[in-house]
């Protein structure tokens, strides 16, 4: 089994910046993709960013030149820097990770517990 583990969320007014971490820890061959949903209350789980273990990266609309999503391949950890976050960036953001586990299947249903970042107006 896999874990992903988020941390970083919090409460933050218009214009300000956090950054999220995702620890990946258990029976990992290599993690393939590393992502970042998130779901707002009322809507559906979106993409906010996504990276693959060659370093390519891309990003929703939304949040292009805004986020940048990094990852740290040693740790199995990827981070998600949000800067000049807005109140429609209000949601519960969760981590994702495409894993090739030692069976050879690769299996992109691990996702973390989910960290609230609220954007104050």
């Amino acid at each position: 089994q896999v874990r992903l583990v988020e941390s970083g969320g919090g409460l933050v007014q218009a214009g300000g910046s956090l950054r999220l971490s995702c620890a990946a820890s258990g029976r990992i061959f290599s993690i393939k993709s590393m992502a970042w949903y998130r779901q707002a209350p009322g809507k559906q789980r979106e993409l906010v960013a996504a990276t693959t273990s060659g370093g390519s990266t891309n990003y929703a609309d939304s949040v292009k030149g805004r986020f940048t999503i990094s990852r740290d391949n040693a740790k199995n950890t990827v981070y998600l820097q949000m800067n000049s976050l807005k109140p429609e960036d209000t949601a519960v953001y969760y981590c994702n990770a495409g894993v090739l586990e030692y069976s050879g299947n690769l299996n992109t249903a691990y996702w973390g517990q989910g960290t609230q970042v609220t954007v104050s107006s």
